[in-house]
């Protein structure tokens, strides 16, 4: 072997050991079908904040800083494929997994997770929830090895609740939603929710539909008009919930809609006029939450500099504070190793300068504020931002505090 010959290789190995290993974040999520917006969406989001850890160099343990790496599978939005993408990652040696756009998804992961990590305690994983909301994951099915970043949807339809409770319009009120483990939870917790908070309200009607099947709602918008009422309750997401609110408006459904997620992926476009003053919508933070000037207009403006096409403009405060939680926690415990990891995350807190948060170690929810957000238009000067170009923007109704949305737990957590 020549010197020059030896000399290349030295070199190439000097650079290998220059630039450490990544450490990956594997996604697992449906990136195509019915509700590839929402994970394209996700993808954005998880993409950006990883971006803004590895501009100040990475992660920092004692052999150097380490860059995230976010990996991505499709999960056709199924269970089955979401189990084959956990299995690769294991096989892969990803220590950390992020999933959120769907309950019984997560459920099979938590448990998947959990199985693995007994068969391979040398291999560990760490599963982080940004979107999954049943509260059975955080109470009777909680799990040392999994972290929640979004409030579940007890603790969402306490703070739409609230409003309702003082809304005197509202006095007839529809229940619609998918039907799967969410959206038969949310069900049953609004309407418990309202009958302690409002006695005097009747449940005029209670519908589950297929998930990501129905390409006409009208019929449902139909069932609404003829039951008389004049509130509607949906945790619908993506399609699902664009085309409930397109039927609505297209029959002229006269209606407020309190949702989960009505303020973006399509839907104030598709409900147009017909909603201003009229769908409030439920979220960690908005892009209309903060004065000109302050660190919330920092933050979302930096991520309309790097998303600003109208259609990509969604987004989740709670994906940025998951990598920044994450990335926080791998430093203080001085490694990615998951256990680790898993005892640094429990009890840390967050403060970004305009949202505060922190992950309760009992369950490993994290607790955070709430906003309840009307819709308003932008050229009638309510709202600075709107939301996709659609010239439709959300306006605080009510903000709850970080106490105020804390629910209590069932768990009873088993830990390593």
């Amino acid at each position: 072997m020549s010197f020059l010959s030896c000399a290349a290789l030295a070199a190439a190995a000097s650079l290998a050991h220059a630039a450490p290993d990544p450490v990956r974040i594997g996604m697992i999520e449906g990136l195509s079908g019915p509700f590839a917006n929402a994970g394209a969406a996700v993808v954005r989001n998880l993409q950006l904040a990883i971006d803004n850890i590895n501009a100040h160099g990475g992660v920092r343990l004692q052999d150097g800083r380490h860059p995230l790496m976010l990996l991505t599978f499709d999960n056709k939005q199924t269970v089955d494929e979401s189990l084959i993408g956990l299995r690769q990652y294991a096989d892969q040696k990803v220590s950390f997994i992020v999933q959120g756009n769907s309950s019984a998804v997560a459920a099979a992961l938590v448990d998947g997770v959990e199985k693995h990590n007994q068969r391979m305690p040398a291999q560990r994983m760490l599963f982080l929830n940004y979107s999954a909301v049943d509260p059975s994951l955080t109470n009777e099915k909680c799990s040392f090895w999994h972290f929640r970043f979004d409030a579940n949807s007890d603790m969402r339809m306490h703070a739409l609740t609230e409003v309702i409770k003082n809304d005197a319009s509202a006095r007839r009120v529809f229940l619609i939603g998918q039907d799967y483990s969410f959206g038969q939870h949310l069900a049953r917790v609004a309407r418990a929710q309202l009958a302690q908070k409002r006695k005097d309200i009747a449940i005029v009607g209670d519908e589950l539909h297929p998930i990501g099947k129905i390409k006409d709602f009208s019929p449902y918008a139909a069932k609404i008009r003829a039951s008389g009422a004049d509130t509607v309750i949906t945790g619908n997401w993506g399609n699902d919930l664009t085309l409930l609110v397109k039927a609505a408006r297209e029959t002229g459904l006269p209606v407020k809609f309190y949702t989960f997620y009505g303020n973006g992926l399509g839907a104030p476009a598709a409900i147009g006029e017909a909603g201003v003053g009229k769908v409030r919508a439920v979220a960690e933070w908005h892009p209309n939450a903060g004065l000109p000037g302050s660190a919330s207009d920092a933050f979302y403006q930096a991520f309309r500099k790097r998303y600003p096409r109208p259609e990509d403009d969604y987004v989740h405060l709670r994906m940025h504070l998951m990598i920044d939680m994450l990335a926080r926690a791998i430093e203080k415990a001085g490694t990615a190793d998951a256990t680790s990891v898993a005892r640094a995350l429990e009890g840390a807190a967050v403060d970004n300068g305009f949202h505060q948060a922190v992950m309760r170690a009992a369950d490993h929810q994290l607790l955070q504020p709430l906003y309840v957000s009307v819709m308003q238009k932008t050229a009638d000067g309510a709202v600075r931002f709107d939301n996709e170009g659609s010239g439709y923007g959300f306006k605080t109704e009510r903000y709850l505090s970080l106490n105020e949305t804390a629910l209590p737990t069932s768990c009873r957590m088993t830990r390593p």
